[in-house]
Order: structure tokens, then C-alpha cells, then sequence
């Protein structure tokens, strides 16, 4: 036995995965899948019947949840798929930096402000719109996978 002490640095979050698997012939349309190490949304699934070798075959067409890119993955019905874990949260706006970053409020009362105003043009105008007007605005922000975008907004009226 050695009498040096040995220091494993661990870089992983508190032991919650990214993502669960799910057989993939339970996988429905609006549900979500991991295709190419992206997070998507299943917009149609299509199985197919059971060949010469016996797999039913499932075959899924999914848009990418931050770029909006369209997927295609076909995996055997009795097999897994990665599905990611999916959580939105709405944070009240404060302030738009000028290098796009946004400040906003947690619901505990701390600043988040590691997010960047979204690529979506028409939400946007209308967070930038709705900010210099002075109204109240939430937004939704979608995190899977360790990425964190700002995908809708609601307005809950003028400030007082």
C-alpha cells in the first residue's frame, strides 16, 4: 500500500443527467429525443412494421429546440433513446445590456445575467420593443442540456 493520497477532480454537475433514456417505440409527436447530441422536438413518428430480422423500426423527424434545425434519426423500436430533460422557467426582465446580454430577476430575489437576447427575430423586436416602452415582461427561458435560451415572453403590464 502506498501512503500518498490521491485527488480525483470531479467536474460533474450533483449527479442529475442531461438526459433519460426511453425506448424509443414509447417516443410520441411534441415529445422531446436527442438527435446528434442535440435536444429535440419529435414533430412525426413513423414505425415501421417488423422485417426479415425482426425490428420494428421507428423513424423520428424532429426540429432542434434552440436552432430551430430540422432531424432525422431511425433507431429499432426496442431500443433506447436519449430523451433530454427539458425545464422552462420564467424570469422578469430588469435590463438589456448593449452587447445583448439580459439582466433578469429569480424568482429567490438574485440577477441572472448570463443570458443573451435571442436569435428569433420577431421576439426580438418585441423584447426590445416592449422594454423601452417601459413595460413589465417575463420570459420564458428553455434549458436541456446545459444550454439555456429565452423562448417566449409575456407581457404583464406597464410598470409602475
Amino acid at each position: 500500500m502506498s501512503d500518498e493520497e490521491h485527488h480525483f477532480e470531479s467536474k460533474a454537475d450533483a449527479g442529475a443527467s442531461k438526459t433519460y433514456p426511453q425506448q424509443a417505440g414509447t417516443i410520441r409527436k411534441n415529445g422531446h429525443i436527442v438527435i446528434k447530441n442535440r435536444p429535440c422536438k419529435v414533430v412525426e413518428v413513423s414505425t415501421s412494421k417488423t422485417g426479415k430480422h425482426g425490428h420494428a423500426k421507428c423513424h423520428f423527424v424532429a426540429i432542434d429546440i434552440f436552432t430551430g434545425k430540422k432531424l432525422e434519426d431511425i433507431v429499432p423500436s426496442s431500443h433506447n433513446c436519449d430523451v433530454p430533460h427539458v425545464n422552462r422557467t420564467d424570469y422578469q426582465l430588469i435590463d438589456i445590456s448593449e452587447d445583448g446580454f439580459v439582466s433578469l430577476l429569480t424568482e429567490n430575489g438574485n440577477t441572472k445575467d448570463d443570458l443573451k437576447l435571442p436569435t428569433d427575430d420577431s421576439l426580438l423586436t418585441q423584447i426590445k420593443d416592449g422594454f423601452a416602452e417601459g413595460k413589465d415582461l417575463v420570459v420564458s427561458v428553455m434549458s436541456a442540456m446545459g444550454e439555456e435560451q429565452i423562448c417566449a415572453l409575456k407581457d404583464i403590464g406597464p410598470k409602475n
